[in-house]
């Protein structure tokens, strides 16, 4: 007896419906909604080649959103990103160092220079 076992635990997927998650027969089972509605609402209006390849066309898009995987990313989710980083937040982007280091020594070279300066005016008046 062979019991499978995924390399990565983030890469189970409980099969619930013919070997399929929800996800995935949700989004078939909506992809033959959309061949089915497609087929019956325009077989008197186009040929029957022409209603096919729209069955195809129209039923595309919701199998593939069920399938569809990029970089651990659901459709939807990709989908957002790329509208995202393609047309909300694009534009030039102006890269600007910053040594935190440096700001943290000159404020505290700053502060010994304010020091310094007070205490050698403190030396004179009491001279």
């Amino acid at each position: 007896m062979e019991i499978k076992i995924n390399k990565e635990i983030k890469d189970y997927h409980e099969s619930m419906f013919f070997g399929l998650s929800a996800r995935q027969f949700i989004c078939s089972v909506l992809s033959v909604g959309a061949a089915v509605g497609t087929y019956f609402g325009l077989r008197d209006v186009v040929g029957k080649e022409m209603v096919s390849w729209m069955c195809v066309l129209f039923a595309a898009p919701f199998a593939a959103a069920g399938f569809f995987k990029y970089n651990g990313m659901t459709f939807e989710k990709f989908a957002a990103a790329y509208m995202r980083s393609e047309f909300l937040t694009s534009g030039i982007r102006v890269f600007k160092s910053e040594n935190i280091l440096y700001k943290m020594y000159r404020e505290v070279l700053n502060n010994a220079v304010k020091a310094n300066k007070k205490s050698k005016e403190v030396k004179k008046k009491n001279s």
